[in-house]
């Protein structure tokens, strides 16, 4: 029987250069779950409009608004009962969120860190995310199946083309080239942003992100089949 295409990876990165930390974090789900998934976080988005003010179309960039930084909506209001400060409502909302995919069905996650020297960061991520490649082209083939990757970025670089290309085309079992979508426009990469985003927290205990330690145990391992992010 020929292998069917069942596994799609929106993957996002995160990390701490100036520590050599790289990491990717991603969400998957069978493509018959795609709606499924999209609808749910559509149902969220919306009623964080009706509740919040923060429009379906503004980009949720974990790094920015769980800090504070980032201005996700035109007026601050509070987030069932919290203070009104940014970086409060936007820690909320980041809890909202990840609430939402704790409970999705059909949704799975996962993440993937390495450590190098700062200097050799950018070597470091390209390390990795060949190493998850490879990682993820045995698993499909133990399975007798196929996947696809969507990640952030517009691949004007080629790094991740590279990767894909390394694998041998028979029996390859990763579909084509990595997608490159812009997570401003995308919801499914926004999501992959926030597990990234949590997985750097609970590995790199930097103390701007110490309130968020716990986030991928508390929220993200139920989905995760390792439980928690992994060293490549």
């Amino acid at each position: 029987m020929p292998p069917i295409l069942d596994r799609l990876l929106y993957i996002d990165d995160s990390g701490r250069p100036q520590a050599g930390l790289a990491v990717f974090g991603w969400i998957e789900f069978a493509p018959h779950d795609w709606s499924a998934v999209l609808a749910t976080w559509l149902t969220l988005r919306k009623r964080l409009w009706r509740e919040l003010r923060i429009p379906v179309t503004q980009e949720l960039h974990t790094s920015g608004y769980v800090h504070g930084r980032g201005r996700i909506t035109a007026g601050l209001t509070t987030v069932h009962g919290a203070p009104r400060s940014w970086k409060e409502f936007g820690r909320q909302v980041a809890r909202e969120c990840l609430d939402t995919m704790r409970c999705t069905q059909g949704l799975t996650v996962g993440a993937v860190y390495r450590h190098g020297p700062p200097a050799e960061f950018a070597r470091t991520k390209q390390r990795l995310y060949v190493s998850l490649l490879e990682r993820l082209d045995d698993e499909l083939r133990a399975s007798g199946s196929l996947g696809m990757i969507i990640i952030d970025g517009d691949g004007s670089d080629g790094t991740f083309r590279a990767a894909h290309r390394r694998l041998e085309v028979p029996g390859r079992q990763v579909v084509e080239d990595a997608i490159h979508v812009d997570s401003a426009s995308s919801q499914l990469i926004q999501m992959a942003d926030l597990v990234a985003w949590c997985a750097n927290a609970t590995i790199d205990h930097a103390a701007a992100n110490e309130f968020a330690r716990d986030w991928y145990d508390a929220f993200l391992a139920e989905r995760d089949h390792r439980r928690h992010p992994i060293a490549l």
